[in-house]
């Protein structure tokens, strides 16, 4: 769900380059050159850089053997350090707490707040809270609710709430599955995250920094109602042009999304004073980079879905801090399923007008419990094959796709990620263990980034993600490192990669002779990290994964 006030269960309530096109992964390469003036983008990231590679000093001529080489691989000692722990869940966590684990690139901005939190922050804004329905809701409180702050002080209205906000105790019943528990959570609470986003960010870079996790993309939607509002307004023709240049009349789309952008910069600068960024005493959150996808939801009538779509693409080129395109809510949703091959359509006619604006999309987060069997057949291949996710959000029904195998090698060859958050897939669909496809993808070569989607409502956090991706489904060390580097690599924030080719860990020339264990870095790395965000966030990676490396050596 996002913050706006949607949810993901429902329309009100939702989970909610270069000069030319350049397809897939080689889109993300292209020039800042239209992004760096008036943005706090570059300095944020040439901080970073000096935080990172202090007094680093410039190296001799580049050496063409290690060019040809990898930084320092400590993976194996590390692994007979995990084989040593991996069978006991406390020093299973303890060892992987500390591990670097780059970033989250699937992650529902409300939904990953800790309901902790999100308690406090009603009790904060005066809300009360429904006895019967636990919903939060405006003030003054009336018969039959009881003020927020009493779930701080009353221990059980306390547990109450966290059972009803969150998956924490859930115990399905014939009358309410896992699947109907966790998309009702995100109603109750809307009244919490409708405002003070800068307060949830603030929540999700704390929670990242703690488990060593350098960068987010969070999702939410900016100025829902006002978006909402634009379509009702939209006469649906199915003519994709005609309702875009409709939108765009007299400069309506255009004042929402300068609002948004407004909002968005209040929001941030909120999350930096919860965060004492610019005082003498910043949070370790400070340094965890943001970028947001814009949410869109699936479950509305298609005026409201094109409209909500068109601002996305729009909001990319005119605020570098949104990045990308995703559609959230219940994939298995009536409206969702309907209009499916719809809404990819859509996508694609977009993608053909604008050029910023990435997309990823939740897709194949379906069983045949939650879906007809029809539907199981095509949709990660109609997102990937229609429109053009570089990146897809769960993929758990890909073996229930016609041509399976098929789809998999042209995941893998086109380098089209997966972001996989098991805790999720199990506690929503009941696909656990052996019965999720996380190795399958791995064993196609299909891009694999370990995720959160929902922490605070799964009751979850990334270093839970990669404790039971060793128990449950025994990722080595090696593909826990991959999961970190991938998610970098397939971050949407901006910039050159500090890689050679896409899934080829050598560093690109200009940083091959660099060294991130020593800090020795050329004039030509500097100068690429200092242009590039993307590479700056590897490097920081790199730095932090031969130090973790280093302590695990036998």
């Amino acid at each position: 769900m996002d913050t706006d006030g949607t949810s993901r269960s429902d329309s009100s309530s939702s989970r909610t380059s270069g000069s030319s096109r350049v397809s897939g992964r080689a889109g993300r390469t292209r020039s800042l050159s239209g992004l760096r003036a008036g943005t706090a983008l570059l300095a944020a990231a040439t901080a970073v850089l000096a935080a990172t590679v202090p007094g680093a000093s410039a190296a001799a001529p580049r050496d063409r053997l290690a060019a040809e080489r990898p930084w320092q691989d400590g993976a194996a000692g590390t692994q007979r350090y995990l084989d040593k722990v991996k069978d006991n869940p406390d020093r299973l966590r303890a060892f992987l707490r500390p591990m670097p684990k780059g970033g989250d690139l699937h992650t529902h901005l409300s939904g990953a707040v800790p309901v902790e939190a999100l308690i406090g922050f009603a009790a904060d804004d005066g809300l009360c809270i429904d006895e019967t329905t636990l919903s939060a809701s405006a003030p003054p409180c009336g018969p039959g609710t009881r003020p927020a702050r009493d779930a701080v002080s009353d221990h059980d209205f306390r547990q109450d709430v966290i059972h009803a906000w969150s998956m924490e105790g859930f115990k399905e019943t014939p009358a309410e599955s896992g699947h109907d528990h966790f998309f009702a959570t995100f109603g109750k609470f809307k009244a919490v995250t409708g405002s003070h986003r800068g307060r949830l960010v603030a929540e999700v870079t704390k929670v990242a920094a703690a488990n060593h996790q350098d960068y987010v993309e969070p999702l939410f939607t900016p100025q829902g109602d006002a978006l909402r509002n634009l379509g009702t307004n939209l006469r649906w023709t199915g003519d994709f042009d005609r309702m875009r240049d409709s939108l765009r009349a007299d400069g309506k789309l255009n004042r929402v999304l300068d609002d948004a952008k407004a909002e968005t910069a209040r929001e941030m600068a909120e999350q930096r004073a919860t965060l004492g960024c610019d005082g003498s005493d910043p949070q370790p959150a400070c340094k965890v980079q943001v970028r947001f996808d814009f949410q869109v939801g699936r479950a509305s009538e298609p005026q409201y879905v094109f409209t909500q779509l068109l601002a996305g693409f729009e909001m990319a080129d005119k605020d570098p801090r949104y990045v990308g395109v995703n559609l959230v809510q219940a994939e298995d949703a009536p409206i969702a399923l309907r209009d499916y091959h719809l809404q990819m359509r859509m996508i694609k006619y977009l993608r053909s007008v604008y050029r910023t604006a990435h997309v990823t999309l939740h897709a194949g987060e379906l069983t045949s419990k939650v879906a007809p069997r029809e539907d199981l057949r095509f949709h990660i291949r109609d997102a990937v094959e229609t429109a053009g996710a570089e990146r897809i959000g769960h993929g758990v029904d890909i073996m229930s796709e016609d041509r399976p195998q098929q789809l998999l090698r042209t995941m893998a060859r086109r380098h089209i990620a997966v972001e996989v958050p098991l805790t999720s897939n199990c506690q929503i669909l009941e696909v656990c263990g052996a019965d999720h496809p996380v190795n399958r993808y791995l064993a196609a070569g299909v891009p694999v980034a370990l995720s959160t989607d929902d922490q605070g409502v799964s009751g979850t956090d990334i270093t839970i993600e990669y404790a039971r991706a060793v128990s449950e489904h025994h990722l080595s060390y090696r593909q826990l490192r991959d999961s970190a580097r991938t998610s970098l690599e397939y971050a949407f924030i901006q910039g050159r990669s500090l890689w050679r080719a896409v899934g080829d860990h050598r560093p690109t020339a200009a940083c091959a002779t660099s060294d991130p264990r020593t800090g020795r870095i050329t004039q030509s790395c500097r100068e690429l990290l200092n242009a590039s965000p993307k590479a700056t966030l590897q490097w920081r990676y790199e730095t932090e994964r031969t130090a973790f490396e280093a302590r695990h050596q036998a």
